[in-house]
């Protein structure tokens, strides 16, 4: 059989009933306690551990209650000693009526573990009702030809007590012509009988009048009377038959007002008034005067007011017929009131759980009953729950059933469930109700915080102000309440070198994160860390996520001229043969910058000359080259002032001034600067000057090799920190040369000069580039001078 068919939830349904009727019967442990009826609230009835076996304090752990089916609480339980308590006045008469013994039926329920205990309370009668007469005078009329020992039926008085407190005895006063005579009818009711005692004689007297007093059994007795008064009637000496002895009808409950229920039917050999029959209800009680008529003339006996199975199941009449004579007839009616489907299930809840943990495990959070007053299969019923749920019911005994969870939950997949009873009974049409529980979660901190981003990269301006927000870092917590409250913290840095804690801060709160000092670029151009959220739970969770922060160079370097280098002493001087053709290389500027990027890409231009137009310069490299060919006319000397310009906004500015001078040849003996007089004790020194140069040369290839090899390890052991400098994208302008660290030199230059051997002005015979290039400082740090090549020596740049 598939899962879910029809078939298969009829038999489901159908098990379920016969486990849960065979769970109702097994014996659970019971106490029996009895207490008279109309003790005041608050009486001692007994002590319900001490009944049951059990440990005081037991009550009080295990969440001890006394509950009832109807929900009355009659009683009440005091968990800290055990005793079982009177919580209102208790009424036999309102509880039982007329049912003997009365019998209470509670349960002692314990929640924790679940266990039931049957209570039967017996309330006692006690003698607080008097006889009662309906009627408080009687009319008889007897034929005066009625025999010595004719019985006539008085009509009878109704006692609520029951037992030895309900009615015993009828006695009449004075003695005349009668005694009475108490008779019980098959319901058990007590009735008298007038007895005569003398023969009547109609013309002597009559009428007759006495008191009829009705006593029941209790100490001291209560009594009723009612008046009797007996007129005596002419003869009539038949008296009316029923054709039935006995009636017996069922009727649904549900019969509307005004059903014919049974129509008797009695007849009389008189004729006259006295064969005219009447019909009467006869000893009939309160409730059947009220539900039942009977029509006098037809019989017929009709509903006058609503039945209820589960009140009152069956009835008992008894109709007297009486002609006009005075003589009656009786027959006996039962009445039997049939079941229909009528009564809604009813879900009563003991105790609930919520909010639940949801990290519970497999917990009872609901403790309900169910009850149909309807019987048969109108009172039997089933119970389910929506299948997508993680609860499941067990049944317990006596309609008592608990939901518990299936496993452990998750607050934060569903916070709240709406959790609906359906409970179903079997008659039919099928009756069903529906009882709505809501069940909180409560959260525990099972979520640790969770950042925004995997990673943050955060930019920020060298020479920022202290305390500048760089930025921030979030993070969530799926949990609530304090589980969700983050706090954010900078963890220790993986560099043990990074002083962290005086470069950045964070605001526990919010995440935001401060710079504490102003930065420098070119001394640090980025650096990592890791910020930590953690919750506020107990134990408290926590996550964390890299944040890189990286500095974003700003133009505060101006352009370093590396040659030539302006010391304050004697100016660099460049010697340019007269018959140097236009574009002649005359020397190269060479500079750098502590920037980067756009702010490090230089660019040359000649500010000023002595002779504009004779020399030129690339604005890219910096080479200063002649514009056409030299004349004679082309004084001797020149002075040029070179602008390098970075690629800043604002740009910044550094110049250099050059100092040129045209000769012949290099051969030529002494050439005298404009300033100072030619003479004949400087061509003698210029030997000596070429000696101390050459000595110089040596010094300085000496200490360049040394100042190169400490400037790559420094920049080996910077880039592997910082990381190698990032080269600016887009298209490089063209006058303009990335002197990032490098200056605008592409190659190494070395410089050897030669003379020739037989010049008495020691003539240079040629150039070669034989010593590298000065190797650039490293950003942020002091320059140190370069030395200077002086025009003196001749040197030039290839």
């Amino acid at each position: 059989m598939e899962n879910g068919g029809p078939g298969a939830l009829r038999i489901r349904q159908v098990l379920l009933l016969f486990v849960l009727l065979g769970m109702s019967e097994v014996g659970s442990e019971s106490g029996r306690f009895s207490v008279a009826e109309e003790m005041q609230s608050g009486s001692f009835i007994g002590n319900v551990a001490k009944d049951l076996g059990l440990e005081v304090g037991e009550l009080s752990l295990r969440g001890a209650q006394v509950v009832s089916k109807d929900n009355k609480q009659h009683l009440q339980l005091d968990v800290n000693t055990g005793d079982l308590l009177l919580s209102e006045t208790l009424d036999r008469e309102e509880l039982c009526g007329s049912t003997q013994p009365c019998v209470l039926h509670f349960q002692v329920l314990m929640k924790n573990p679940l266990q039931f205990f049957q209570i039967e309370l017996e309330v006692r009668d006690i003698n607080d009702h008097s006889p009662v007469f309906l009627e408080k005078e009687m009319l008889l009329e007897i034929p005066e030809n009625s025999p010595v020992g004719a019985v006539f039926l008085l009509e009878s008085a109704k006692d609520l007590d029951v037992g030895v407190n309900t009615l015993k005895n009828y006695t009449v006063s004075p003695y005349s012509n009668f005694h009475v005579k108490m008779r019980v009818n098959p319901d058990n009711r007590k009735y008298p009988e007038l007895v005569l005692d003398k023969a009547l004689d109609y013309e002597e007297q009559p009428e007759f009048s006495f008191i009829l007093t009705a006593l029941d059994g209790g100490s001291p007795p209560r009594s009723g009377t009612a008046l009797v008064r007996v007129v005596v009637v002419d003869i009539n000496d038949n008296s009316p038959e029923f054709e039935q002895p006995f009636y017996e009808v069922k009727i649904p409950e549900n019969s509307v007002l005004g059903s014919p229920v049974v129509t008797v039917s009695a007849w009389d050999l008189d004729s006259g008034t006295n064969g005219e029959i009447s019909y009467t209800l006869s000893h009939a009680s309160e409730d059947i005067c009220k539900t039942f008529e009977i029509n006098q003339k037809s019989g017929e006996v009709s509903l006058t007011a609503l039945l209820d199975f589960e009140t009152i199941e069956s009835y008992s009449i008894i109709i007297q017929a009486t002609d006009g004579g005075g003589l009656f007839g009786k027959s006996a009616v039962r009445i039997q009131v049939m079941d229909v489907n009528d009564n809604l299930p009813e879900v009563t809840v003991s105790s609930i759980i919520s909010p639940i943990p949801e990290n519970s495990p497999e917990t009872v959070v609901v403790v309900f009953s169910i009850l149909d007053r309807d019987s048969g299969d109108n009172g039997r019923m089933i119970c389910s729950i929506p299948e997508d749920l993680p609860f499941m019911l067990k049944p317990s005994v006596e309609n008592y059933y608990t939901l518990e969870t299936e496993r452990t939950l998750d607050r934060e997949s569903r916070a709240e469930y709406n959790i609906t009873i359906t409970v179903t009974d079997l008659g039919t049409p099928r009756l069903k109700t529906q009882h709505n529980i809501i069940l909180l979660v409560s959260d525990v901190n099972d979520n640790a915080p969770t950042f925004a981003q995997t990673s943050y990269t955060l930019f920020i301006r060298e020479n920022n102000s202290p305390a500048l927000h760089m930025g921030s870092v979030s993070a969530t917590d799926r949990d609530s309440g304090t589980n969700a409250q983050v706090t954010y913290s900078l963890l220790p840095p993986q560099d043990p070198h990074l002083p962290l804690s005086s470069l950045v801060s964070i605001n526990a709160d919010n995440g935001h994160l401060f710079a504490l000092r102003s930065l420098d670029y070119e001394a640090l151009r980025t650096f990592e860390f890791r910020v930590g959220a953690t919750d506020a739970g107990s134990p408290a969770l926590s996550s964390e996520a890299p944040v890189r922060v990286v500095v974003v160079d700003e133009n505060d370097n101006s352009p370093f001229v590396l040659y030539p280098l302006q010391n304050g002493s004697a100016p660099c001087t460049e010697l340019v043969p007269r018959a140097a053709e236009a574009g002649y290389l005359v020397t190269k500027v060479v500079a750098v910058d502590g920037d980067s990027g756009q702010n490090a890409w230089l660019s040359y231009q000649l500010l000023k000359a002595t002779e504009p137009g004779l020399f030129s310069v690339w604005a890219h490299n910096g080479e200063v080259r002649t514009a056409r060919l030299l004349s004679e006319r082309d004084a001797a000397k020149h002075r040029l002032v070179v602008l390098v310009k970075d690629n800043g906004e604002p740009p910044m500015l550094a110049s250099v001034t050059l100092q040129v001078l045209l000769v012949d040849s290099f051969s030529q003996p002494y050439l005298p600067l404009p300033e100072v007089a030619a003479d004949k004790t400087q061509a003698d020194s210029l030997t000596v000057y070429l000696v101390i140069a050459l000595a110089s040369v040596s010094l300085l290839f000496l200490f360049s090799v040394l100042l190169f090899v400490a400037v790559r390890l420094c920049r080996r052991n910077r880039a592997a920190s910082l990381g190698r400098r990032s080269v600016p994208e887009g298209h490089f302008p063209d006058h303009l040369v990335d002197v990032s660290g490098t200056g605008t030199l592409s190659q190494r230059y070395l410089y050897e000069a030669f003379l020739t051997g037989s010049s008495e002005t020691s003539e240079f015979k040629f150039l070669k580039p034989i010593i590298p290039n000065f190797p650039p400082q490293g950003p942020g740090k002091e320059r140190k001078e370069s030395p200077s090549f002086r025009n003196s020596f001749g040197f030039n740049i290839q």
